[in-house]
């Protein structure tokens, strides 16, 4: 039955009881401390000051009745100071007496076993003083020295002896009552002392039957459980683990089992694979040789093609240095094209003023033509005038001659004028087409110049961008080189750790060969020997130390 229980319940009840144990006593400590508190409380704060009291009023009243004896041998001495100063003491202890006395009273409170006792008490002091402390007083202020001495020698003692001897009964009532509270805490430890007695030796006792069973339910199991991993680890997995439990310890247990023949099996299938990983590993090996072989073939094919792109990224680049320089040219000739259109547009503008001068001239020329035929008619009839005025017109027909002359000459003259100032503007004209035909001609050089330059523009930009294109390809063509060299070098390392995993496929069989199995072990991992391999990363293999 206490096999089965759960660890985790019983844990919980063993502690529950130690705390309910624990619990218990600390409230019964506390009630006890409480219980004595309280005793202590109402001695120090009610039974103390009460007797304080008391006593307090009693010693102020036997002060009263020494100052009133003074008084009466300060008088027969003739003291009068003195003696008014014994009186108002004497009044000082009086009040101061009744004084204590009221807080006596109001501190005790109802006490109905102390009342009686109160009240007698209270009795013949109120006697003591109405009938003797009282009347003294008025005696001695009134100078009546018989009265007083009657009052002091019959009547004051007998009344204080009765007062002292009911005060002397309360007292003794007051510290039995201290005695008895005393008593009851007494009483009270000695019941605690006994109850934790009794709870400690419950608490033993349970502390026995816990220890018992925590040996039974978690000590055992746990050793066996720590005996089965020993066994385990020196390889033996033949031992028998006892599941005979349905609490924590039952589960650990058939965890344990289950461990073990998870064990058993996978050291079978160890067994079983080794050697098909050893046929796998030399199949990798020889497969890495070829590998090898043909992978050095293709880095020196792309050593080769590395040296052809480069030889091939220089007649490129030259290329392209060339189409710059062409360029280059072709901006320069464009713009010298553009500058002789201009100066060819210029030089038309020029033939243009010349034409228009060469008409103006011809206007000139024309105007003088007129003149000098209008003064070879005047000449004309000048000289007919002249013939008629006979004589007296000869020297003017002489001057109309030579007028005439003259103007014939200057008509010939303008004619000739004329004629070379046609010739000039004909040929000015003609000098104008040309120039006009030859600008036409300069723009049209220049826009063919200017769309060549751009032809030129585009195939050099082109030519930069397949030198790049060349330039990437041959970085490529590099990277591909140096990724083939590291390709080749891994597959060096690969081979050699394909012989390293030899080695620890047959290190990894003699330790598999610790382990002693039975013989349902032996044909479930026989079953599976034509298993699947289970995938080796080669880069994570290291050798063996």
């Amino acid at each position: 039955m206490l096999k089965n229980l759960s660890i985790r319940h019983c844990v919980n009840a063993i502690i529950g009881l130690f705390s309910g144990a624990l619990i218990a006593g600390a409230l019964l400590g506390v009630l006890s401390l409480n219980s004595v508190n309280h005793e202590l409380e109402q001695m120090y704060t009610v039974d103390t000051p009460a007797v304080a009291n008391l006593e307090g009023s009693s010693s102020q009243l036997l002060r009263l009745r020494l100052t009133l004896a003074t008084y009466d041998s300060l008088t027969n001495i003739g003291d009068t100071d003195g003696a008014q100063a014994a009186v108002k003491r004497a009044d000082q202890y009086l009040k101061l007496s009744n004084e204590r006395f009221a807080a006596y009273l109001a501190q005790v409170g109802d006490d109905p076993a102390a009342r009686e006792l109160i009240d007698d008490m209270r009795n013949k002091r109120d006697d003591f003083l109405h009938q003797g402390i009282e009347p003294a007083m008025a005696a001695l202020k009134a100078g009546d020295k018989a009265g007083f001495g009657e009052l002091q020698g019959h009547r004051l003692s007998p009344l204080y002896s009765a007062y002292e001897k009911a005060m002397l009964a309360l007292e003794d009532r007051q510290v039995g009552l201290g005695r008895t509270r005393y008593e009851a805490a007494q009483h009270r430890f000695s019941m605690v002392i006994a109850a934790v007695a009794v709870g400690l030796a419950l608490s033993l006792v349970l502390a026995w039957f816990a220890r018992a069973w925590l040996v039974d339910a978690i000590v055992k199991p746990v050793n066996a459980a720590v005996d089965s991993f020993g066994r385990i680890a020196k390889g033996d997995l033949t031992g028998k683990v006892e599941v005979g439990r349905r609490n924590e310890m039952g589960k650990l247990s058939e965890a344990l089992l289950t461990m073990q023949e998870s064990l058993i099996a996978t050291v079978g299938v160890v067994r079983a694979s080794t050697e098909s990983i050893k046929l796998g590993v030399s199949e990798i090996a020889s497969g890495n040789t070829n590998l090898s072989q043909r992978t050095e073939g293709q880095a020196a094919s792309l050593e080769e093609t590395a040296a052809s792109i480069e030889q091939l990224t220089s007649t490129v680049k030259q290329t392209a240095d060339n189409l710059r320089q062409a360029s280059s040219l072709a901006n320069g000739a464009a713009n010298l094209a553009d500058e002789g259109g201009r100066l060819s547009r210029d030089v038309g503008g020029t033939m243009q003023d010349i034409v228009n001068n060469a008409r103006r001239i011809g206007d000139i020329v024309g105007v003088i033509e007129g003149i000098a035929f209008q003064t070879n008619i005047l000449a004309l009839n000048a000289a007919v005038e002249a013939a008629r005025a006979g004589e007296q017109g000869r020297g003017f027909a002489v001057v109309a001659s030579e007028v005439r002359s003259l103007a014939q000459r200057s008509a010939t003259a303008a004619k000739e004028i004329k004629g070379v100032i046609m010739e000039s503007t004909q040929r000015v004209e003609t000098g104008a087409e040309l120039v006009e035909r030859s600008g036409s001609t300069m723009n049209q050089i220049v826009t063919a110049i200017g769309r060549v330059s751009g032809i030129m523009n585009e195939i050099a930009v082109a030519s930069s961008e397949q030198s790049n294109g060349i330039d990437q390809i041959n970085i490529a063509i590099a990277q591909m080189d140096e990724v083939t060299q590291q390709n080749a070098a891994l597959v060096e390392q690969a081979a050699a750790a394909a012989a390293s995993l030899v080695d620890q496929t047959q290190r990894l069989s003699d330790a598999v060969a610790v382990f002693r199995v039975g013989p349902q072990g032996r044909a479930t991992f026989g079953g599976q020997a034509g298993g699947a391999l289970v995938p080796v990363a080669i880069g994570a293999l290291q050798p063996a130390c």
